[in-house]
């Protein structure tokens, strides 16, 4: 076996093999000894085995997994592959033997297998399909349909989407590309930062996997093999951002306990079967839980409590999501997309693609172009996209063949940040403008782009989702002094969620207390009781952080009466003007990145800029925490005349072993918007003894 393995400055490593089936299996042992601890974790996670060694926290995680049989479907989507790619499947099956290669070595350095008493297990070939499926499983926001529910019976149908995303969204990612007519060395440039949850070690990992086939640098998500999201071949770079579609359901299933202890389930031809077994959740310091499995026709059942007496009928909720119904993920593209020398050459790749349905852009140095959006969805009734629907009614069933999938011509620029557009007739809640159109403007704004100008508009902190706020503050009437003068310093302000602003400081506190206000308001108390939905899901139905995101509509439409409206916006001012004078908004815009065993100085994580519906997004909980939980998992710009002059980062570093040089050097570049070079050339990189 041919492989060697160099690093960089920060050390990410450079992989060259013989073929691609030798790099895979580099890729898989370079990556189990640089993140062991974030691989067993992922593995776990997609098992729903966490409870065992972190505790009786991730049960219900545990539970959710096991109910929506996350592992079975890996290997049934992995059985596909073997039948229809065998190629694809030995080339997945060479990661998982990569990684079992270097799991050992990795798990010595790793302080947190000792902490914890994990012993590292063994990956088959379906595990890294497994880990997609639990990474995205709730991507696409399913749970929203639980919430809308709620509204509907809190609020009345009228209401339904009253909290949707477009006023405004949960934070995604910004992705723009710049045609060669627009930049300074007539080569176009691609760039963006996809926003996920920050978790520590990073979920995109920087990696190059060069053979005699392809030379690829690109950000990987560790425990999957090749680039999946974002990729530079030096002829051809790709990259994505979340399309928004909707492309699961869920069923609202009438269930019976049968005489013999099996399920049966009501659909459209009456009472058939249910597949139903029991499955053991080990939880340390803990009892075990037991969890009846049941899928019915629709899909697994993952609400619903199952009684056990014979004759006995009770309702759940099914989830009909694709991997399960057409036993495919999409890994065909991957190792295509690597091989990929032109735009062409990804779109074709990208017709495999399944899940998560992405809006992708590509740009080659042969002046190719490509925006479009990659994925299946399926083709049903609009009703299955905004809230459960019976099992029992055929016309909520999924048609034989996906919708089609939009795409466009790229004239000057594209930009991709989850607003509507593109992907609208896929979706029915998307991000709200503010970031697509700040992007658009910048890059109106010169026709001389260069990769270093490119990475300045992923710092841009300009918050346009304050206006409605401001307007309110403007209009604000008999205030005493205080908070006239917190008025003027509101109406004053440059409107830029800078870390080291005061303004921005007392605007967040104003937003807060706004929000507590609203969400205590009369005519949101049926939304503020505990809903009948598992533990798992809890994050969506939350009506204190509803309210924060969907501030801009409740602001100017709504249940709420305009004069309730004003006096809440008027003793928010009041409040604040009687309180500490507010920090700097970095000061309390801190980092809150997610471990699985998390550090114990929680004051060591930085303050942050930008905001929710910033450029550079940075999401916290308004009225809640002002904690960053969620930003950018990492930046990009890709150059086509220069793959040298592109840059990238990552939040903390390339090695997820705490202690080690690399394990957050990246942490200061990434808090200051700046980018690591990408360094291609094999002489100016470290080769690695082993």
């Amino acid at each position: 076996m041919s492989i060697e393995v160099y690093r960089d400055a920060y050390g990410v490593p450079h992989l060259r093999a013989g073929d691609p089936e030798e790099l895979a299996f580099a890729q898989g042992r370079v990556t189990a000894r640089d993140r062991a601890w974030q691989l067993e974790v992922e593995r776990h996670r997609a098992q729903g085995t966490t409870a065992a060694f972190l505790g009786p926290a991730e049960t219900p995680w545990d539970v959710f997994v096991r109910r929506a049989r996350l592992a079975d479907t890996a290997r049934r989507c992995l059985a596909r592959l073997e039948e229809t790619d065998p190629e694809t499947a030995d080339w997945v099956r060479a990661y998982a033997d990569g990684v079992n290669d270097g799991l050992a070595e990795g798990a010595r350095r790793a302080p947190e297998f000792a902490a914890t008493g994990l012993v590292p297990g063994r990956w088959e070939a379906w595990t890294p399909l497994a880990v997609w499926l639990s990474t995205h499983v709730l991507f696409a926001g399913f749970p929203t349909k639980l919430w809308r529910e709620q509204v509907a019976t809190a609020l009345g149908e009228e209401w339904t989407e009253l909290f949707a995303a477009d006023g405004p969204a949960t934070a995604g990612s910004n992705g723009w590309l710049v045609t060669g007519e627009r930049t300074a060395s007539g080569a176009a440039l691609v760039a963006g930062d996809p926003h996920r949850f920050i978790e520590a070690p990073g979920v995109y990992q920087q990696i190059r996997l060069a053979c005699p086939e392809y030379d690829v640098v690109g950000l990987a998500v560790p425990g999957v093999p090749g680039l999946a999201h974002f990729g530079h071949t030096g002829h051809v770079a790709w990259a994505i951002t979340n399309a928004m579609a909707d492309y699961q359901d869920l069923y609202r299933e009438r269930l019976r306990r049968t005489a013999d202890g099996g399920v049966e389930a009501y659909g459209p031809d009456g009472w058939r079967p249910a597949a139903a077994h029991t499955e053991t959740v080990e939880v340390s310091g803990a009892e075990p839980v037991l969890v009846e499995v049941v899928e019915t026709a629709r899909g697994p059942v993952v609400t619903g409590t199952e009684p056990a007496e014979p004759g006995t009928e009770w309702e759940g909720l099914s989830l009909r999501y694709v991997p399960r119904v057409t036993g495919r993920l999409g890994f065909e593209a991957l190792p295509r997309l690597l091989a990929a020398r032109t735009a062409t050459g990804v779109d074709t790749a990208l017709d495999a693609w399944v899940e998560p349905v992405n809006v992708v852009l590509a740009a080659d140095t042969e002046g190719g172009l490509l925006h479009r959006v990659a994925g299946h969805v399926p083709v049903r009734p609009r009703a299955n996209s905004l809230r459960p629907v019976p099992a029992w009614e055929p016309a909520h069933a999924w048609a034989a063949e996906p919708a089609p999938l939009p795409r466009a011509e790229v004239r000057g620029h594209a930009v991709m940040a989850n607003a509507r557009g593109l992907a609208a007739p896929l979706g029915v809640e998307f991000a709200p403008a503010h970031r697509a159109d700040r992007i658009a403007a910048l890059l109106d704004a010169s026709d001389a782009w260069t990769p270093e100008a490119t990475a300045a508009v992923h710092r841009d902190t300009d918050n346009r989702a304050a206006a409605p706020l401001l307007a309110a503050v403007e209009a604000a009437e008999g205030l005493s002094p205080a908070a006239g003068a917190v008025r003027e310093r509101l109406l004053a302000w440059d409107r830029r969620m800078e870390a080291d602003s005061f303004d921005a400081g007392l605007y967040a506190a104003v937003r807060g207390a706004v929000v507590r206000a609203i969400a205590a308001h009369e005519v949101f108390a049926k939304l503020r009781e505990p809903a009948p939905y598992p533990e798992v899901f809890t994050p969506w139905l939350h009506l204190g952080p509803r309210v924060g995101l969907a501030l801009e509509t409740l602001l100017t439409a709504g249940p709420l009466p305009a004069g309730d409206l004003a006096r809440i916006v008027r003793e928010a001012l009041e409040e604040t003007a009687a309180g500490e004078p507010p920090a700097a908004w970095g000061t309390t815009h801190r980092l809150a990145p997610w471990q699985a065993l998390p550090h114990p100085d929680d004051a060591r994580w930085p303050g942050l800029g930008g905001d929710h519906d910033c450029v550079l997004s940075t999401s916290s909980v308004p009225g809640y925490t002002d904690r960053g939980a969620r930003a950018s998992a990492a930046r990009y710009v890709w150059d086509l005349a220069d793959r040298e002059r592109s840059g990238w980062i990552v939040p903390f570093g390339a090695s997820g072993v705490a202690g080690d040089p690399h394990h957050e050097d990246q942490l200061p570049l990434w808090l200051r918007g700046e980018l690591a070079p990408v360094t291609t050339d094999w002489n100016r990189l470290t080769k690695e003894q082993e």
